[in-house]
């Protein structure tokens, strides 16, 4: 499909959603709204209050602590679980040993966590941080790991054949082979390492989106509540955005899914 027409697409699904939500929480049918306002306000009142955000200035501060929170939980998660993920995947007996308490660990629900890192490291930015590592790590050691040991047998043997050392199975074939399986992660943890950083603003904190989503619910402002959802919303697609770049710069050798096609 041309990229302009999928664009076209993509926005034509977001205005009919839009003109949807619109149309249920304004027009009266048999004497009230299908959707209360109250309860899900309506598209002008959500899009009145990001642009009253972004004219005062308030949503830059809260942006900039959100990123920040975000940005280091997704790179220290991120570099954890690639760094864990080589290891325990050129290691067998290592990771057979430590298989059942990486499976416990990654079942802990997160938001028990959340006081916890609150009461180790405080209300500042560490304890979001924490939360979103716990959240991303998995993901991506999961993903390495996994992609690593997906190394074709053939190609391995004849790597060794001609005589690679260690060092040059792991730049030409060990990482290659890793590199799909560790964006295919990344795109997902971009918005897990955002989740964690709101949770956790959520829970307690002075200032980041998470923040202002807390503070407009507790004073029933839905339209606050979903503004603050969109910005977010918005907020994680640049961030993917960037990491797609990345991941055409890197895997630049990989063919498209249309060169595999009959």
């Amino acid at each position: 499909m041309p990229r302009a027409q999928l664009i076209v697409l993509q926005a034509l699904v977001a205005v009919v959603s839009i003109a949807l939500w619109y149309a249920l929480t304004t027009f009266p049918v048999f004497g009230r709204p299908l959707l209360p306002p109250f309860f899900f306000s309506n598209p002008v009142e959500v899009a009145q209050q990001i642009v009253a955000w972004f004219v005062s200035g308030v949503i830059w501060k809260h942006l900039w602590v959100t990123l920040i929170e975000a940005v280091l939980a997704f790179v220290i998660g991120s570099t954890g679980g690639v760094l864990v993920g080589f290891w325990f995947a050129r290691q067998p007996r290592t990771a057979a040993v430590f298989d059942p308490y990486v499976k416990m660990v990654n079942a802990l629900p997160r938001v028990v966590l959340a006081p916890i890192f609150t009461l180790w490291l405080g209300l500042g930015i560490w304890s979001k941080v924490a939360l979103g590592v716990t959240l991303v790590f998995f993901i991506v050691f999961f993903n390495v790991y996994q992609g690593v040991k997906e190394v074709s047998p053939t190609v391995l043997a004849n790597a060794r054949m001609l005589g690679m050392s260690e060092r040059q199975l792991m730049r030409h074939v060990y990482w290659p082979s890793a590199l799909s399986w560790m964006f295919s992660s990344l795109h997902t943890s971009v918005g897990f390492a955002v989740v964690g950083a709101v949770v956790g603003e959520y829970l307690g904190s002075a200032a980041g989106l998470g923040y202002l989503i807390q503070q407009a619910e507790g004073v029933f402002d839905v339209a606050g509540v979903f503004a603050g959802m969109f910005v977010l919303a918005a907020f994680v697609i640049a961030i993917d955005t960037i990491v797609t770049m990345v991941e055409k710069r890197l895997l630049v050798w990989r063919p498209l899914a249309s060169d595999n096609r009959p």
